[in-house]
């Protein structure tokens, strides 16, 4: 059998094959080309230059060429250029640069740089340079030379996998934090301390659960269940520093979690949980009274209406990621956990975290002010260096708690307040010490 042969066409070429039947995208096994769903990304893949996979191509000995792998790329290229198709307002990067050929007061043909808004657009409204850009583009296929027996082989090889779902196509809107996010669910959490599946594993469900969990536990009031939303949302507005938050909740959580109370971080719940026991470090307590707390919930507590409503059923005439539903389950769970813990919510003091380090360190609260991002920096790290707390304190120590953040910032303020570095005594501090006071000003 001959090795497989690469060639190169110009789209203009490739899209004559496909007209003339030269190369053919009309076979019987073939799965109908789900065009619609790409056809717009692959418009600025290819007006930008940028890389599309090779297509697979099968040739029989006949002389008959068909398409393998690639159908459904084939199928938009011929809706962009032939089938009049509009590209959608909601086009990521619709913005086309290019260079617009014109000429000058004497005649003389020039360049200049230009813009082109693809929105809402056909190929034929495209700029003459646009168009040309198009057909000149350089589509690359792979040709596997066989006998007509072995067409279907191809087939077999190249389609056993499946398209991206919702939970992976929200993963790819939240590149900033997608090592972050992969180093979570790699946590021994998800296998040994909770109820998801090897399928929910395969399907992205736990890259989604890590995203709607910093979601909750920061940016509620911007909550949307829509996930290319949700994500485009947190990759703008989050920060490394809520994500090693939710990790360090999770390295906690998963000392406590016994067999009894596992089932309560499924699917459906775990980003509620994970909310409701960040909310738990505000206290300062031992975690064990929350493992007490999960016990009792699944043990009975869970049956206990709150406002008329239980929390199994809240869902019930709604979507489980309704912004409301999720509100009135955080209540319940809050409502249980407070009256289990003896605690009145009023009692818990919200302090503004500039006015805290000027009182406590003893400097201007004008200079905490405009060296305030600086102390932040130091402490929790930036997109590319590590901060204090990822050099020196361990995963899963009560000193990130959320609550503790206050002391550790005028601890910074301290530190440049008498000009000392503060990582031998905090890496000191921290291999003896794994509680801080409630009260951060003690």
């Amino acid at each position: 059998m001959a090795r497989p042969r690469r060639q190169t066409y110009t789209m203009q070429q490739y899209v004559n094959n496909i007209e003339e039947e030269y190369i053919s995208n009309d076979v019987a096994i073939q799965r109908y080309p789900a065009w619609k769903p790409i056809v717009d990304g692959l418009v600025v893949t290819i007006l930008n230059d940028d890389y599309i996979p090779p297509l697979i191509l099968a040739e029989e000995e006949s002389g008959k060429t068909v398409i393998v792998d690639g159908g459904s790329r084939t199928a938009a290229f011929m809706m962009i250029c032939k089938g009049n198709h509009k590209i959608k307002s909601s086009v990521e990067d619709p913005i086309i640069k290019y260079k617009k050929m014109e000429k000058d007061s004497d005649g003389k043909t020039i360049w200049s740089d230009a813009e082109f808004d693809i929105r809402n657009k056909t190929f034929d409204k495209f700029p003459k340079e646009l168009q040309k850009k198009f057909y000149e583009y350089q589509v690359e296929t792979v040709i596997h030379e066989c006998g007509a027996d072995e067409v279907e082989k191809y087939f077999r090889r190249y389609n056993v996998h499946t398209g991206m779902n919702a939970n992976q196509k929200m993963f790819i809107y939240l590149p900033k934090y997608a090592d972050k996010i992969k180093s979570i669910v790699n946590r021994k959490f998800f296998l040994n301390h909770s109820v998801f599946t090897d399928n929910n594993k395969e399907k992205g469900l736990l890259e989604r659960v890590v995203a709607e969990s910093v979601m909750t536990m920061f940016h509620l009031d911007k909550w949307n269940k829509n996930g290319k939303k949700l994500s485009t949302y947190l990759n703008e507005n989050s920060s490394e520093e809520e994500f090693n938050i939710l990790n360090n909740n999770i390295a906690r959580l998963e000392n406590i979690i016994t067999e009894d109370t596992k089932t309560l971080f499924n699917d459906k719940n775990t980003f509620i949980w994970f909310t409701l026991f960040n909310e738990f470090t505000k206290f300062g307590l031992n975690d064990a009274k929350f493992a007490e707390f999960l016990y009792e919930f699944a043990n009975g507590l869970r049956n206990k209406p709150v406002d008329g409503k239980v929390f199994d059923t809240a869902d019930e005439g709604g979507s489980t990621k309704d912004k409301a539903v999720i509100i009135a389950k955080l209540h319940i769970l809050e409502t249980l956990m407070y009256e289990f813990l003896h605690i009145d919510k009023k009692d818990i003091e919200v302090v503004d975290e500039e006015t805290f380090i000027a009182n406590v360190v003893k400097i201007d609260k004008s200079e905490v002010h405009e060296n305030i991002d600086i102390y932040r920096e130091d402490l929790s790290g930036s997109d590319s260096l590590k901060g204090l707390k990822d050099n020196c304190i361990r995963d899963g120590s009560k000193l990130l708690d959320s609550q503790n953040n206050l002391s550790l910032l005028a601890m910074v303020a301290y530190s440049y307040k008498i000009g000392q570095d503060l990582d031998k005594w905090l890496t000191d501090f921290a291999s003896k010490n794994n509680m801080y006071y409630t009260d951060q000003r003690k």
